[in-house]
């Protein structure tokens, strides 16, 4: 959400990102509300001033019934000038959530993820010298991915993930772990991005169910057909641990001696994937139910753009040790998820089943938008309060790094390789997927 002062002296700026985002927006009814609100705001401050007066005055006196009826009818004005407050904020407060995010001054211009803009490649695409199997053909030759028994059980754009397959999930999740909660590594980051902190990461297992108004907080209500929504309890199933993450500090003001917060969350996540008919529904790249784990910053403002960039270089940190070949993208604006991106930068793997690079990371720097609706502020030593800068990103998404391990790592036998990263995760140190 944006500061209505703000909107007022960036209207040009606001309506070019809307347009950029391809979302709809109405200022001039925004700004009638705004001083509608307003007015109604100073008639109830003096009613109720009034109301006071009136209290005051018979403190050592009985009110007459002309005097009774005077202040029965300023009890009614407050009630019914409230419920006309109410009633526009809610229609003004409905307007302001359709407003997106400005983006930043490097963000490209562009309807999709065609007018993305890739930045570097890190990382040999491999050379087979036989006929290279994709994920799934690994996974049947392995007997370690399902995708017909979880059709059978729970329908399309499930699977069932066995054996080696399972093991290495839980080594990924280790690794991660164990990674971000290291002095050296983080400290070792930090100065590499010029990240003026080097604190490391809370590990975090949050809820898989949230609140319906906080999603709408979070920005990741819509697009709903997308969500799994369980209307009895007016709550969604979430896309992603960072929506039950990003509200860790709800109505709270942190010490900004305290900032950075840095979480790093574990957790399924769900998505309809509506929209998505025939995209990618064999194999285990799309799916309606995965596992991911995902990193939440708070930051001061001044800090929230090189704090984006020190989660880039942790991101990919995490990828070369899996000697997975990768390039980074500066997402534009047609491609950015939603209204409250500021900027939006993705790893994509390479994928040999597929000949390309696929997007299996992203790190979403949101400045203040969603603090102003969470209401999550900062207070310095002199007492200033404002609102902190959030950042979440990808980790690893399970189930496509898992395919980018398979298929990279692939050798003519049809074993795969296990990153020498992982070797200390695996039960009894396992270091290749034999054929079976």
């Amino acid at each position: 959400m944006l500061d209505i002062k703000f909107i007022r002296d960036h209207q040009k700026k606001i309506t070019q990102a809307a347009k950029n985002k391809n979302i709809k927006i109405n200022l001039d009814q925004l700004f009638r509300l705004d001083e509608e609100r307003r007015k109604i705001q100073a008639k109830v401050g003096e009613i109720r001033n009034a109301k006071n007066k009136w209290a005051d005055s018979f403190k050592s006196k009985k009110p007459s019934g002309e005097e009774l009826a005077q202040g029965k009818k300023i009890k009614s004005d407050i009630v019914s000038f409230e419920n006309e407050l109410e009633e526009v904020s809610r229609e003004y407060t409905k307007l302001l959530y359709q407003l997106p995010n400005i983006v930043s001054d490097d963000t490209p211009i562009g309807p999709d993820e065609t007018g993305n803009k890739v930045l570097k490649k890190v990382g040999d695409i491999p050379k087979f010298d036989f006929p290279i199997k994709d994920h799934m053909e690994l996974g049947r030759l392995h007997k370690i991915i399902d995708t017909e028994k979880s059709t059978a059980v729970s329908g399309l754009r499930f699977n069932y993930l066995f054996g080696e397959a399972a093991l290495l999930q839980f080594a990924i999740v280790q690794f991660v772990l164990e990674t971000l909660t290291d002095q050296k590594i983080i400290t070792a980051l930090a100065k590499k991005t010029g990240n003026p902190s080097a604190k490391t990461f809370i590990p975090v297992i949050p809820p898989v169910l949230a609140k319906a108004d906080i999603m709408k907080k979070m920005d990741r209500f819509d697009p709903i057909d997308d969500r799994y929504y369980l209307q009895q309890d007016d709550a969604l199933l979430v896309g992603s641990a960072e929506h039950t993450m990003g509200p860790l500090h709800l109505n709270e003001i942190i010490k900004a001696e305290n900032l950075p917060i840095r979480y790093i969350g574990y957790s399924t996540a769900f998505r309809r994937e509506a929209g998505a008919a025939g995209k990618d529904s064999t194999g285990i790249l799309r799916r309606h139910q995965f596992d991911k784990l995902e990193i939440e910053s708070f930051t001061l403002p001044e800090h929230g753009l090189l704090e984006q960039e020190f989660i880039v270089a942790v991101q990919e940190y995490l990828v070369e040790k899996l000697e997975i070949p990768y390039q980074v993208v500066l997402k534009c604006t047609g491609d950015i998820g939603g209204k409250a991106d500021f900027r939006a930068v993705d790893i994509e793997c390479y994928l040999p089943g597929q000949g390309k690079y696929r997007e299996t990371h992203t790190a979403d720097y949101m400045t203040d938008f969603q603090a102003r609706r969470l209401n999550t502020k900062y207070k310095t030593k002199d007492g200033q309060k404002d609102f902190v800068h959030m950042n979440d990103a990808t980790a690893f998404a399970i189930g496509r790094t898992l395919i980018a391990l398979m298929e990279n790592h692939q050798q003519a036998d049809g074993s795969i390789k296990i990153p020498k990263a992982l070797h200390k995760y695996m039960p009894g140190g396992i270091k290749i997927i034999k054929g079976k």
